[in-house]
């Protein structure tokens, strides 16, 4: 034990965690192994939220946060660390306010950085558990490598719609995360949350989940989900449970690894979804301006709208909606010859649109940049978002 660490627990500590102090199988020696404790949680949103808020209740001493983001409105419906009041603040600054509110007792240390093949490593360095709370393929294996590496356990969840999966990888004997998925999905293959939504409450029930193994690594207690995959499925409320081995050919935790350092995890993985397709090369485009010029002057431009019927109803501009997923089998609705703007939410889906209908015959097409989220930050701010 290094001289820095606390040895005891204060009068106030004892009464805080008597509920703990009172289990056996936490008591004075478990508390203040949780006080010793540091854990690195890798994002402030919908993951990091009650996992950061349970670790400090719990009484982990030392909390690091990892988050370059800024609090959103469309936040707040899943990352309760955060409150209307914090929207436009940084979202470190947000969640160091409320743990320390929590529990003043943790030394909450914040890191405004992008996490990164190049800082990934001396990070993790200095923590004992990293707790991965991210939401994007990239980081997820950067995570994942970054922690092989430097032997830290990490505690991974992840969360889609009303399904999440929790599990613990990299530590000694166990799977790694590249042992259950040795590549990435092919990239606009698996939506973002961004794109297919997440039930608020879900993150919140894999979070926790995440809390509880990083509290039973800390204690040395129970059985952790070391070669174990917990599916959930929050609609019809079924935990399943999948077996995992550790893969002996895996590049990175196998028995002759050939990843030894940290790579380009964007290059490894490919851009996803809308910011991957949006930037297609040779996708026509046109601003929400121009457009907006080209309506008033009454040129003859037909609104494709390429998003799903329920989110038509949220906002639309009063286009055709045919859903790209639908595209293909009712083409033979537009006109090759007239001129068309497709547009989605963020412009991804409808570049997709435009270099299919582009491919079948259609010149005269281009994609709305930014999509209507851009039209309402640009042309008409009444338009609801989302």
């Amino acid at each position: 034990m290094t001289e820095d660490q606390p040895t005891t627990l204060s009068n106030d500590e004892i009464l805080r965690y008597s509920r703990h102090l009172i289990m056996p199988e936490v008591g004075m020696d478990g508390q203040l192994k949780l006080k010793q404790a540091k854990v690195l949680c890798v994002g402030a949103g919908g993951l990091g939220s009650p996992l950061a808020l349970y670790l400090a209740a719990a009484g982990v001493g030392n909390l690091g946060i990892v988050d370059f983001d800024v609090v959103d409105f469309t936040n707040l419906q899943r990352q309760v660390i955060h409150g209307t009041s914090d929207v436009g603040r940084k979202k470190l600054d947000s969640a160091a306010d409320t743990l320390r509110e929590i529990n003043p007792n943790v030394a909450v240390r914040k890191f405004d950085t992008r996490l990164s093949s190049a800082n990934a490593l001396e990070l993790f360095r200095e923590f004992d558990i990293i707790a991965d709370g991210t939401d994007n393929f990239p980081t997820r294996y950067l995570v994942n490598d970054a922690c092989v590496l430097t032997g830290k356990p990490n505690v991974y969840g992840s969360i889609f719609r009303f399904e999440g999966q929790a599990s613990v990888f990299a530590t000694k004997d166990g799977p790694c995360y590249r042992c259950l998925y040795p590549e990435p999905p092919p990239p606009g293959l698996v939506p973002s949350c961004a794109e297919g939504g997440v039930l608020g409450i879900l993150p919140g029930l894999v979070g926790i989940i995440q809390a509880t193994e990083t509290i039973k690594l800390i204690l040395g207690s129970g059985e952790p989900l070391v070669g174990r995959l917990l599916l959930v499925d929050a609609l019809a409320m079924r935990f399943r449970e999948l077996k995992l081995r550790k893969n002996l050919d895996c590049p990175v935790c196998g028995t002759n690894p050939t990843v030894t350092e940290l790579i380009d995890y964007k290059q490894f993985c490919g851009i996803r979804g809308e910011e991957a397709t949006s930037t297609m090369a040779g996708i026509p485009e046109i601003q929400p301006e121009e457009l907006t010029r080209r309506l008033v002057a009454g040129e003859d431009i037909y609104i494709l709208d390429v998003r799903e019927p329920h989110e038509y109803q949220i906002c639309n501009l009063g286009g055709h909606l045919i859903p790209l997923g639908d595209l293909p089998k009712r083409v033979s609705e537009l006109e090759s010859s007239r001129e068309i703007v497709v547009h989605c939410k963020t412009g991804g889906r409808s570049a997709k649109a435009v270099a299919f209908l582009r491919q079948a015959g259609f010149s005269r097409v281009h994609n709305l940049a930014g999509g209507i989220l851009a039209w309402s930050d640009k042309v008409d701010p009444s338009l609801p978002k989302y």
